[in-house]
């Protein structure tokens, strides 16, 4: 019997080596199970235990007691315990030890690389060197999983996982609560509020239901909502200002309007355009003022 790291095996208690632990038998080839890696009551010799296989720390087959999140080939959720800058992020597997996520998995952009706390979808696999390490889990692992989601979550807020980052858009699996696994779901670059990192977990709304089952998820409010807020907050930052007047209007730059509000120019355009016609704000020379009394509309003047 060969032993091969990241299966579990029932192996025979051969002896008994103090102050280390026990070696266990697979025919020509013995393991050691250290004392530390022991559960329940101390085995006695001849018995038979079931173990995991793993490499301790001088690269040696070990054997441990202890039930890992996941074996060799399968796919599970896990922690990230802690990260290197140049291996990559280290995952906690159950066995007190943790499981490499190579950095060559993780995405180039370092903003989208998984935070201390965050979960990832990996399979457990072996290195070139027949040692134990993560693989991230895509589509091909997830998709069969999942299941279409029911046309009741449109418009509905969910809780969703990065599985896959990308700049263009953000692929997850949307959190499948009682009804299973879960729904494969994207989030497209012009939905984000932001960028998603690889495992991050976040809410969003269900903008499109797909005909093959997968979902479209949005960031962003409604745009009616969102001009509503909008236009609050642009109120709020003008009775601020000194004189009511701020130097922003419809003629400013995209870039700076999102600097400064974190808002795109169509949003502060739509928020802008419900003030004006509300005859609350004034524009004259690039430049936005609170409307004076006077200068309200006939509408607000008859209410």
């Amino acid at each position: 019997m060969s032993l091969i790291a990241g299966t579990i095996v029932t192996l025979e208690v051969l002896r008994e080596v103090s102050p280390y632990g026990y070696f266990l038998g697979a025919g020509d080839q013995d393991v050691m199970l250290h004392y530390t890696e022991l559960v329940g009551s101390k085995p006695k010799i001849g018995a038979k235990v079931e173990v995991f296989i793993f490499f301790d720390t001088e690269d040696r087959l070990a054997a441990t007691m202890k039930k890992p999140f996941l074996t060799l080939g399968e796919m599970a959720l896990l922690e990230v315990a802690d990260i290197h800058p140049r291996l990559g992020c280290f995952l906690e597997m159950g066995l007190g030890r943790q499981l490499l996520l190579p950095i060559g998995e993780l995405p180039e952009l370092i903003e989208l690389r998984p935070q201390i706390g965050d979960k990832v979808f990996v399979l457990m696999e072996h290195d070139k060197q027949g040692r134990l390490r993560a693989k991230l889990a895509g589509e091909q692992e997830l998709a069969p999983l999942a299941f279409a989601a029911p046309e009741s979550w449109k418009g509905q807020t969910v809780t969703a996982r990065v599985y896959k980052p990308l700049q263009m858009g953000t692929f997850v699996l949307v959190d499948g609560g009682v009804l299973g696994f879960g729904v494969i779901g994207m989030v497209h670059s012009s939905e984000r509020s932001r960028l998603l990192r690889l495992g991050e977990q976040f809410e969003a709304r269900v903008s499109h239901i797909r005909e093959d089952g997968r979902v479209n998820l949005a960031m962003t409010q409604r745009k009616e909502i969102g001009r509503d807020v909008d236009s609050a907050a642009l109120l709020e930052f003008l009775h601020s200002r000194p004189g009511g007047a701020m130097p922003y209007s419809d003629a400013t730059p995209p870039e700076i309007i999102k600097q400064r509000f974190g808002i795109s120019k169509s949003a502060f355009k739509r928020a802008m355009g419900k003030l004006m016609k509300e005859g609350l704000i004034t524009q004259k020379e690039n430049w936005t003022y609170l409307a004076k009394p006077e200068e309200s509309s006939p509408e607000q003047n008859q209410e």
